[in-house]
């Protein structure tokens, strides 16, 4: 597939890569060639924007910066390290492919796409994301940022949204992919759309602004195409934080399988009559009229909303089944999801503010 003449191939790839080699953004994945710390970073960079990843890389390269410290660290401490950072089954998919490659590639990530496509968690754009930057290998790694500027520059009016549309573009790239710098290729048309090509994009920045059929048709805001999502399910939630005479927490570990598997919370439940009758009364004994409203909020997940609404109450019974006390140090070092850590950050608040 040629998509320029070759003479406007090699200098597309030239002025994109020189703009990357200067004026890319400093970020602590970049100063390494190390396979495992580029596949955590790729891994983290999913669905989260940059400056919210940093800190967390950062924590986590530090607390396993081998393959074999992630591959046989508790889970519960590398779902902690994850803590906040959302979409926890990558923490879970991340640590069981870098136990296969530690067990079964004698700790060497495979170099080739047939290979490390077989790693747990591992998809399409993260191979390439990793073969391409660590091993210099010339595969395609497409993400909505290089399907936004590809887009643009070749005029592509397919629908982002459908999955085989994908293909197109991994097609494209492979077109045009720098063979010499495969590395700086992928990772500058990422970084150009991240900075420059984004949804208002800034073209008079543009270092390929010249090679873009968009821009010259004036049509740079039309594209990508990209069909509406369907409509968001919203559930009502009702999160209880509570506490015993002696001061312990009451928590709940989450299903290993499912939405934030293996997290822990306070008891919680759909809120509709039935569920917080069946709560209440028959697993914690409480009685509704003894709640003190703590915090509301919505908390929002790619597929779904919660509308959650929390209290606090005190009991004198012992942990029903299926539940545990913890010390104040103990739920801080499990790990929770954000609505979680948002009514315990508030229910810490309250206690200290009344004994204050």
């Amino acid at each position: 597939m040629q998509l320029f003449e070759q003479k406007l191939e090699n200098e597309f790839r030239k002025e994109l890569i020189t703009w990357y080699l200067e004026e890319k953004r400093d970020l602590p994945w970049r100063r390494t060639s190390d396979p495992y710390h580029i596949w955590v970073s790729e891994v983290m960079l999913q669905q989260t924007r940059v400056d919210t990843v940093i800190p967390y890389y950062e924590r986590f390269i530090g607390k396993f910066p081998t393959l074999a410290d992630l591959a046989y660290a508790k889970e519960e401490d590398v779902l902690k390290m994850w803590e906040g950072l959302g979409y926890y089954s990558r923490a879970r998919n991340l640590q069981s492919g870098v136990r296969e490659v530690v067990e079964e590639y004698g700790s060497r990530i495979p170099e080739n796409r047939k290979d490390i496509s077989k790693l747990k968690g591992v998809g399409p754009y993260t191979a390439g994301a990793v073969l391409s930057i660590a091993f210099g290998v010339p595969e395609h790694a497409v993400d909505g940022n290089v399907m936004r500027v590809l887009s643009r520059i070749l005029l592509i009016e397919e629908d982002i949204a459908i999955p085989r549309t994908k293909k197109i573009f991994e097609e494209v790239v492979m077109a045009l992919i720098d063979k010499e710098d495969p590395s700086s290729f992928n990772q500058g048309l990422m970084e150009l759309g991240a900075t420059i090509c984004t949804p208002r994009p800034k073209c008079p920045l543009c270092p390929v602004r010249e090679f873009c059929t968009a821009f010259h048709e004036g049509r740079q805001e039309e594209l990508p195409v990209k069909s509406k999502k369907v409509k968001m399910k919203t559930a009502p939630m009702l999160s209880i934080a509570i506490r015993n005479t002696e001061g312990k927490w009451l928590l709940t570990q989450r299903p290993s399988k499912g939405l934030l598997a293996n997290m822990w919370e306070f008891p919680m439940v759909e809120e509709n009559p039935q569920n917080i009758e069946k709560m209440m009364k028959n697993e914690l004994g409480i009685d509704i009229g003894s709640l003190t409203p703590l915090i509301e909020f919505r908390h929002v997940f790619s597929h779904l909303t919660w509308e959650m609404k929390s209290y606090m109450a005190v009991t004198e019974y012992a942990a029903p089944e299926g539940y545990m006390f913890f010390t104040t140090e103990e739920v801080e070092a499990l790990p929770k999801a954000v609505p979680v850590m948002k009514v315990w950050d508030e229910a810490k608040n309250r206690l200290f503010v009344k004994k204050a």
